[in-house]
């Protein structure tokens, strides 16, 4: 059959060439517009649920909210693995799902199986899904500067009402999460001795507050032959409209305002995540997630297209600074495979140049290698394979390989040519191409579709190793795959057009001639001595055994990003206030490095579900300069040590990474580093006695540059234990009493105010 295709190749020219060049153009059209990343996505398909509940404790957003969704999830189809974390306020359910389950099948699933767990939550809590985003997905994070003119709840509204929505519109974006500042709050602080002389209860405040603010619709009224449609305005927009609310009477008729009972003010909501800006400050963030499977390059530069057409309606005074930007790590990672990929094809065509001393036939056959490559680049972009470090590199692999069909083809081709011409003999050039092609080809063929099905127990793998390799496999299958089918239709065609003229003879060849010179003595001994030779292959073997048994392993090479990311915790029960204060005192320390571009720090949680940092955990990343503005000799890891010895504080366990590898980290193991040991069991208080045990152990092993064992039992409680009999002879409930704690103690939010297009 191959024979058969050769032949109808070179009496149809006409058709393959033109097939070959619809190929060339599909493959450059192709390769312009495939999505691009620095490396393949390893995330699991996965979806997020989260709940917020506000104000409660861990131990109660566990028991009445994370555990009963949790039970619910597992029934999901195709859900492998459920996670819940329960933190302060609010709470994460990680539903992991079997590789191949598309995402948005497994969302609609998730949803439906809430439905049902909805009516075992407390009143008014809500689940939500989160962004249909991958683990890897913060590519694009920036700070507003406002300079002296403008405050942090400014900042804040900025970025909430104006920069958030227009860049949630930007194609590719799943979500845009804010962070650091101040969030605009009307605060009621009420005093519980004037409660107590008008004699008004507190839930009497909050009702009243909740009862004048709305706006309502009083259907329409037709007068003089036209309708007007009823309004009752009555959205708070002021301190003033808060002050003047009534909570009632008083014995002499006289209303009761909530200025006489309560401090009515602004003030910023409750938070759970700061942002930190070179040491010199809080500022207000943003950060851009990425939606499942967009072109990541594309999106980033999109966004900062956005971000520049928004900075000019921006108020006088605002900038916006880039915090970090995954696209230049792409374009570099890209950019050195290009190189190399350029620069071994270079290196082939010139050894194949070398050795055939003939242009054209050399021409003929390097042409395997552009167009082979286009032709994995057209199915990469079908079935939907990033360009990324793993799948250019199985390009990479197969270039050596894919030129040898071509290579003997034409050596062939030129073999008949010399033997015609030794023997004077005149052949139809068109017949000797075809006899030598047909001579060569099937063998040709057959031998490259071994190697390519060699690959194949690559796709065996699951799961991250999967993803990981997969990319690799498929592209230097498609690539030889791709030489093979090339080798038998169109280099047939050209070695007929090309292949002609004088043609050197091994003999007069003088690079031939000098390695035949040296290899003939060589094989002449090996095949005397041959069990001498068998012999020393084997030896050579064994004593492989001694270097291989000392090797090292890991999931995969590290990848130098550029930047860097310190990701120390601290110890369970820290203030916000003190959080801030450890957060500009280490970002200080970093940026005083002349290694260091900028600092982005944040300690806690963006308002975002693909982020369950506690505010025990502090992530500063860390932009670098170019190398070449570096102190001399200075590497990433002089610098690493460096920075780990100038930061050294008491209850701060220091984590130095990389900002994608962390991500990567967390997903395979669950947590931020590649080395972790997890404990299971009944009782939370025997863990972590055991973690603290395993942690003082773990810091002697030699090599080992910090270890800390998760303080799950920690935190600070002011409990509240309500005597029931106590509450009866004043007949109030339980509820009635935790509904005090929970308005006039620590605060809750009653109702929001509509001003413009903007909620507080």
């Amino acid at each position: 059959m191959i024979e058969k295709i050769i032949e109808w190749s070179l009496k149809n020219k006409f058709m393959v060439i033109l097939f070959t060049v619809v190929i060339i153009i599909a493959g450059i059209t192709a390769m312009v517009s495939i999505n691009l990343d620095a490396i393949p996505d390893l995330s699991d398909v996965q979806v997020i649920v989260l709940t917020e509940y506000p104000g409660q404790g861990p131990n109660v957003v566990e028991d009445q909210v994370t555990y009963p969704l949790t039970t619910a999830m597992l029934s999901v189809p195709y859900a492998k693995t459920v996670r819940g974390f329960s933190f302060f306020g609010f709470s994460l359910v990680y539903i992991i799902f079997e590789d191949g389950t598309d995402i948005y099948w497994a969302r609609s699933r998730v949803l439906e199986y809430l439905n049902y767990a909805a009516k075992r939550l407390p009143e008014g809590v809500t689940p939500q899904l989160g962004p249909d985003a991958t683990g890897v997905g913060w590519v694009y994070e920036y700070v507003l500067d406002g300079g002296n003119k403008y405050d942090l709840a400014e900042l804040r509204s900025i970025q909430d009402w104006y920069l958030k929505y227009e860049l949630s519109s930007v194609p590719g974006v799943a979500e845009v999460a804010s962070i650091g500042g101040f969030v605009k709050q009307y605060q009621v602080e009420v005093d519980p001795n004037k409660l107590a002389a008008y004699k008004i209860p507190i839930q009497k405040v909050r009702m009243a507050i909740k009862r004048s603010n709305n706006d309502v619709g009083g259907r329409l009224l037709e007068m003089g032959e036209t309708e007007f449609m009823v309004r009752g305005l009555g959205y708070i927009r002021s301190i003033d409209d808060l002050k003047s609310i009534p909570l009632g009477v008083d014995e002499n008729g006289s209303p009761i305002y909530l200025h006489q009972v309560a401090n009515v003010h602004l003030g910023p909501e409750l938070r759970r995540g700061i942002a930190e800006w070179n040491g010199e400050g809080e500022t207000v963030g943003g950060i851009v997630v990425l939606r499942f499977g967009e072109n990541a390059l594309k999106v980033i530069e999109n966004v900062k297209e956005k971000l520049a057409d928004l900075e000019k309606g921006l108020p006088d005074g605002v900038t916006i600074k880039t915090a970090y930007d995954r696209s230049s790590l792409i374009i570099r990672a890209i950019n050195t495979l290009k190189d190399k990929l350029i620069e071994e094809m270079l290196v082939v065509a010139l050894i194949t140049i070398i050795f055939l001393l003939h242009f054209r036939s050399a021409f003929v056959a390097i042409f395997t290698l552009p167009v082979g490559i286009l032709i994995s680049f057209i199915i990469m972009r079908l079935l939907g394979i990033n360009a990324n470090i793993m799948s250019l590199g199985g390009i990479a692999i197969a270039i050596g390989v894919m030129v040898d069909a071509s290579v003997v083809m034409v050596e062939n081709a030129h073999k008949h040519l010399e033997r015609d011409r030794t023997n004077g003999t005149i052949v139809n050039h068109s017949d000797l191409i075809l006899k030598s092609a047909k001579e060569v080809g099937p063998a040709l063929f057959y031998s490259l579709v071994i190697i390519t099905v060699s690959f194949l127990p690559v796709f065996s793998l699951q799961a991250q190793e999967g993803r990981l390799f997969s990319p690799l496999a498929y592209t230097k299958t498609f690539a030889m795959a791709a030489s093979s089918i090339l080798a038998i239709t169109i280099i047939p065609v050209l070695m007929f057009f090309f292949v002609r003229g004088k043609i050197r003879s091994e003999k007069t060849n003088p690079i031939s001639r000098f390695f035949i010179g040296i290899y003939r003595p060589v094989i002449k001994v090996v095949l005397r001595f041959r069990w001498l030779t068998v012999g020393i292959a084997i030896a050579i073997l064994l004593l492989t055994f001694l270097p291989y048994s000392k090797l090292g392993s890991e999931f995969m090479p590290p990848l130098n990003e550029g930047d860097l990311l310190y990701m120390p915790t601290t110890y369970p029960g820290i203030s916000i206030t003190k959080a801030k204060e450890l957060l500009q005192q280490t970002d200080k320390i970093i940026k005083s490095f002349p290694e260091v571009h900028h600092v982005f720090g944040k300690i806690g949680r963006a308002e975002t579900a693909t982020d369950p940092a506690p505010l025990t955990m502090i992530e500063t990343t860390i932009m670098l300069k170019d190398p070449k503005e570096w102190r001399p000799g200075m590497t990433i890891e002089k610098l690493v040590d460096e920075m780990d010895a100038a930061i050294q504080f008491p209850g701060l366990t220091n984590a130095w990474t990389m900002p994608i590898k962390t991500r990567i980290d967390m997903l395979s193991t669950g947590i931020k580093t590649p080395v972790g040991i997890k404990l299971m069991g009944a009782s939370l208080d025997t863990l972590s006695e055991l973690g603290q045990k395993i942690e003082a152990i773990v810091r002697k092993i030699p090599g080992t540059l910090s270890v800390y064992s998760e303080r799950v039992t920690g935190g600070n409680y002011l409990d509240f234990n309500i005597r029931r009999g106590e509450a009866a002879r004043y007949g109030l409930t339980v509820g009635d009493v935790q509904d005090v704690i929970m308005s006039a103690i620590g605060g809750m939010n009653v109702t929001y105010t509509v001003e413009g297009l903007e909620r507080y």
